[in-house]
């Protein structure tokens, strides 16, 4: 039996030598991942290459009696996102005075509360200013009679935007103006059956979180903007993911990154569509 000890030693001896060749081949096996690609972003597990041409310039719709969230949601992210690389913002109204979210029909203040914050806006819409990516809130304000300076608007800057988004009841306002007919879009499902009417040429989705359709996005209701924020920063920013999930961690925000994802189509009665 003594025989055996040898060939023990040489086995032993001959792992070694195979383990030490592994190593060097595979830097995994060493303990050392490979180096990760920065210049890929991936969402819904499809990763995307790094915009080219990233958007910079972006113009925040503010059409009185429109929803905070719709705006600060988006644009809470997107300020997360140029503390990372450069974004200009731009604050859009008919002039310079500031711009109210209380309603214009006395009928939607039946209380008369005087809870309704003024912003600012840093340019109006005859300044024209160059923008990359319009955000149109909704809220009360895609039921006022009076949106004539705002659908012109859109009309007008649509052809030269990268991208238009409308958050919530938006579309409806967007809608107004043509530039939805023939792209697919969606909007909040408790406003379903007021908003797609002013559209009758968009291709109206349900159920749906958010829409991508080329240049133009689109949300649900309200807070379905952030996750359309994250899934846009996501998409068209480098390191987009990883900017998502600092971000999203940062403001303990759970984000939901599957755009069907919608309970709310079922719960107000929205069938599927498109």
């Amino acid at each position: 039996m003594m025989p055996a000890a040898p060939s023990v030693g040489l086995l032993a001896k001959g792992l070694t030598v195979l383990l030490a060749s592994l190593s060097l081949a595979n830097p995994v096996v060493a303990g050392a991942l490979p180096p990760r690609s920065d210049s890929k972003s991936c969402g819904n597990g499809m990763c995307n290459a790094a915009m080219p041409n990233p958007p910079r310039r972006i113009g925040f719709m503010l059409p009185r009696a429109f929803d905070i969230i719709d705006v600060f949601g988006p644009l809470e992210v997107l300020q997360a996102v140029s503390r990372k690389t450069h974004l200009e913002m731009f604050m859009l109204g008919r002039t310079l005075d500031p711009v109210t979210t209380e309603p214009v029909s006395a009928s939607m203040n039946q209380f008369n509360s005087s809870f309704y914050p003024t912003f600012n806006p840093t340019h109006t819409y005859a300044d024209n200013p160059p923008i990359d990516v319009l955000v149109v809130p909704g809220g009360a304000a895609a039921r006022s009679p009076d949106l004539g300076p705002e659908i012109e608007y859109i009309k007008k800057v649509f052809p030269s935007l990268q991208y238009l988004i409308t958050i919530c009841t938006g579309a409806g306002i967007a809608a107004q103006s043509g530039v939805l007919d023939g792209h697919r879009a969606t909007t909040n499902k408790a406003a379903w059956n007021t908003m797609t009417p002013m559209g009758p040429k968009v291709k109206w989705v349900s159920p749906a979180r958010w829409v991508e359709d080329g240049k133009v996005w689109s949300s649900s209701g309200v807070t379905a903007g952030i996750d359309l924020a994250f899934e846009f920063v996501r998409q068209k920013y480098e390191n987009g993911s990883a900017l998502v999930e600092s971000i999203s961690g940062s403001i303990e925000h759970t984000v939901i990154t599957d755009w069907r994802d919608d309970p709310w189509s079922a719960k107000f009665g929205i069938p599927p569509s498109n």
